[in-house]
């Protein structure tokens, strides 16, 4: 049992990593990489439960009974993953997006594409009213992609602000959090406080993202346990609209960043022939080709392996 455990959690240490290589991605999301690995559910219930009630547990019977509750072994595996690699992925990450940026947002457009489907195969049921979730979903994802970059100043207080905001985003699958951090036009310096190891910016960030990170997951978690059609439905719509952010063939937009640049999901959206005639440069539909459907078919294998891995469990 013991040798079953750690097994696990090396995994859910894997996923973690997965979804913080995501969560540095202005235009993809962790949660996504969370709920195609089947460990979305349990995810929200483990944050949920970190509250009022485990502090009285943890002062009425010590920190192991608290530590059960909370799920503390899957969140440590989980966060440690995450953090892994957002200390060790970020400069690559972004290197292959100055280097290779058409190639990479096929990637994770194939990867967001595919993801749709175990969201939209779990939904239960489907009404009008799921359909309207599921509409109105897609819809605030379109409208969060048509909103411009601001500026604010990075100080103390706008970082706590930007970490709660983008953790929000974060555990949405479909809405990323760096592309949050993009429009509101913090992104650069929390990305130079990581590579800089700047502790008392990440320490403010890092504040408000477990603020935020608490009071959101109670939310998703109870719309997920009560309302679960329209919640999926809803998850899916946004993850559908997200499309339109990580399409890979873009031009600059209002002003918006250059061909090439990291803020390739700030930019409009164009064809791979209208791309290669409009920038000289080539398109790579061959290349954005073969790594959308890689993407995809390694979604499916996932989830194909995820259900085979729940069915095993069930029968035991």
């Amino acid at each position: 049992m013991k040798s079953i455990l750690q097994s696990r959690y090396w995994g859910v240490m894997a996923r973690g990593m997965a979804m913080g290589a995501a969560d540095v991605v202005p235009g993809v999301s962790g949660g996504t990489i969370a709920f195609i690995t089947g460990i979305y559910q349990e995810l929200l219930d483990s944050l949920s439960s970190i509250g009022p009630h485990s502090l009285k547990l943890l002062a009425r019977h010590g920190p192991l009974v608290a530590w059960r509750v909370i799920n503390g072994n899957f969140l440590l595996a989980l966060f440690g993953g995450i953090l892994i690699s957002v200390f060790s992925l970020a400069r690559l990450i972004g290197s292959l997006l100055q280097s290779y940026p058409i190639v990479v947002w096929a990637f994770f457009f194939g990867l967001v594409l595919a993801s749709a489907v175990p969201i939209l195969r779990r939904v239960p049921r489907w009404s009008p009213l799921v359909l309207a979730c599921f509409a109105a979903g897609a819809l605030v994802a379109v409208a969060v992609s048509e909103l411009r970059p601001a500026q604010i100043e990075a100080t103390r207080i706008t970082l706590f602000l930007s970490g709660a905001l983008a953790i929000c985003a974060m555990i949405l699958p479909g809405i990323s959090g760096a592309f949050i951090l993009l429009l509101i036009g913090i992104y650069p310096r929390v990305l130079a406080s990581v590579h800089e190891l700047q502790l008392l910016n990440l320490t403010c960030f890092a504040a408000g993202a477990a603020t935020g990170l608490m009071l959101f997951s109670r939310l998703l978690s109870w719309l997920m346990h009560r309302y679960l059609a329209s919640t999926l439905a809803f998850l899916a719509g946004i993850l559908l609209g997200s499309l339109k952010i990580i399409w890979p063939w873009k031009l600059p937009a209002h002003g918006v960043g250059s061909v090439g640049d990291k803020l390739v999901p700030l930019m409009s959206n164009t064809s791979p022939a209208t791309f290669a005639v409009r920038t000289g440069e080539n398109a790579y539909l061959g290349a954005a080709l073969v790594a959308a459907f890689t993407a995809m078919a390694l979604v499916l294998l996932v989830e194909y392996f995820g259900n085979r891995h729940e069915g095993g469990s069930n029968s035991c």
